[in-house]
């Protein structure tokens, strides 16, 4: 969900640099807020014959704050499991603190739910790839590109369609 409603002091960040008038943002500070890394079966995990599921998992979420800055934050769950075991499970909340300039309020939404994560994704990528390596992973386990597009579009889709009825017996 977001709060996609502007405080009053939203475009108070505008940039310094150029005199650059355009919408745009700043990343103010990224972090990790929540990393867990399950080896559950280790050292039998590291020897799996084939290729494991993967299950993956992607949430986006922002919320203004009252000093006209957004929080938005990228979850991530990567499970791989095969028939017999489950091999890894990671899961990491990363986050980036942002100032908005001259962004219309019809605009901001996409912009904390498209473009914020797209620049979160790149280290939030190499966290996850870490951590399975350091669990004894090799190669370890890197997270192919995220259409953030694309998840926004279905997600703005399936509101648009409204609650699914219940089913009747």
């Amino acid at each position: 969900m977001t709060d996609a409603t502007p405080p009053a002091d939203a475009n108070a960040a505008a940039p310094a640099e150029n005199g650059a008038a355009g919408p745009g943002f700043r990343i103010l500070a990224q972090y990790v807020r929540d990393l867990s890394f399950e080896n559950p079966k280790a050292p039998d995990s590291l020897r799996v014959d084939g290729k494991p599921a993967i299950d993956l998992g992607v949430e986006m979420n922002a919320q203004g704050r009252k000093d006209g800055l957004f929080e938005v934050e990228l979850r991530l769950t990567v499970k791989a499991s095969t028939d017999a075991m489950t091999v890894f499970n990671v899961e990491l909340l990363y986050g980036g603190l942002f100032a908005l300039h001259g962004v219309p309020e019809q605009d901001i939404e996409p912009m904390l739910l498209i473009e914020c994560p797209r620049y979160l994704f790149p280290y939030a990528r190499e966290i996850i790839s870490r951590a399975t390596a350091d669990g004894g992973f090799y190669p370890p386990f890197m997270l192919d590109p995220i259409d953030f597009a694309g998840i926004y579009m279905s997600r703005q889709q399936q509101i648009a369609r409204g609650p699914a009825e219940p089913a009747q017996a």
